[in-house]
């Protein structure tokens, strides 16, 4: 991978971490699936007007727009509602990688390199060790099954998503990753504002609307522009020139900026052995990045 496409991964993963604690923070005045309708509702508004489809059928952008924004989004939002510290968030949902691995595997055919496999089992390890160290009694690491379990499958949501995109390239398919994002915000914003007012109620719903504060507003603001548009349409841009095995493990990095982020900002602290995690985790993804650079090498060299 080129040395522009590799900051410009470390970009993205860097944006993303943070927004862990952003979504904490939007969580405290607006219930999950109204922050959800509102992140995409800002996506698509009024950008849709002036930002043309992209060029491939609507199947594609809507089916991105579920796998993507409902499934990864919606599930998240829900899991850091109901017992999901932000930090400990962070970690769990780069399980997307194994999930992506697998759904290319499955879906797309594509091989695993001895490298890849190896430097994700490093850094498998370095996720279970951050993981371990959870519930232990300090302030705001305590997670719970069902936060656990729903960001899981926020998890699988992103691996579609990422599947999707990479099946859309090999395919052919030319497009625009910001005309994407664009349009396959009018899945979620649709259903997260069916589901809002069927779960929370039209009077919760007002209500929040109604009282909503500046702090909300901000995270709104920073998830729609900067984690979403910005960011994601970096993330799919390089799906597009890059195999989803190369990209994917990127997003393992995103732990060490949320949980960092989260001790900054939500006073969630930090243990040692998350520190050792995080570092086992970086070297899981430099083996992934440079480790076809190692077997040529030891070829050249042999």
């Amino acid at each position: 991978m080129p040395l522009r496409d590799l900051l410009l991964a470390l970009v993205v993963v860097s944006t993303w971490g943070f927004n862990f604690v952003v979504i904490q923070w939007g969580l405290h005045g607006l219930p999950p699936l109204l922050l959800g309708a509102l992140r995409f509702l800002l996506v698509a508004l009024p950008a849709i007007f002036f930002i043309p489809r992209p060029a491939l059928a609507a199947k594609y952008w809507l089916a991105y727009g579920v796998v993507w924004g409902v499934g990864q989004f919606g599930f998240l939002f829900t899991a850091m509602k109901l017992g999901m510290p932000a930090g400990l968030a962070s970690v769990v949902l780069q399980s997307q990688a194994f999930f992506t691995l697998l759904f290319a595997l499955l879906f797309l055919r594509e091989t695993w390199r001895w490298y890849q496999l190896a430097g994700l089992i490093v850094a498998a390890a370095g996720l279970a060790i951050i993981a371990s160290s959870h519930g232990k009694g300090l302030s705001g690491s305590a997670m719970s099954l069902i936060g656990f379990s729903f960001t899981l499958c926020g998890a699988a949501g992103w691996a579609l998503g990422n599947v999707l995109i990479r099946h859309m390239a090999k395919s052919g398919i030319v497009f625009k990753a910001s005309h994407l994002i664009i349009w396959a915000a009018l899945p979620p914003l649709a259903i997260f504002s069916m589901l809002t007012l069927a779960i929370d109620g039209p009077a919760v719903v007002s209500a929040a609307l109604l009282n909503i504060s500046l702090q909300s507003i901000l995270a709104v603001l920073y998830l729609a522009l900067i984690a979403t548009i910005l960011a994601t349409s970096i993330w799919n841009d390089l799906l597009q020139r890059h195999s989803a095995n190369l990209v994917a493990p990127f997003s393992l990095l995103v732990p060490w900026f949320g949980l960092a982020s989260s001790a900054l900002f939500l006073d969630e602290k930090l243990l040692p052995m998350q520190w050792l995690g995080a570092l086992i985790l970086m070297l899981g993804l430099v083996l992934n990045v440079f480790g076809a650079r190692i077997s040529v090498g030891k070829l050249k060299y042999a």
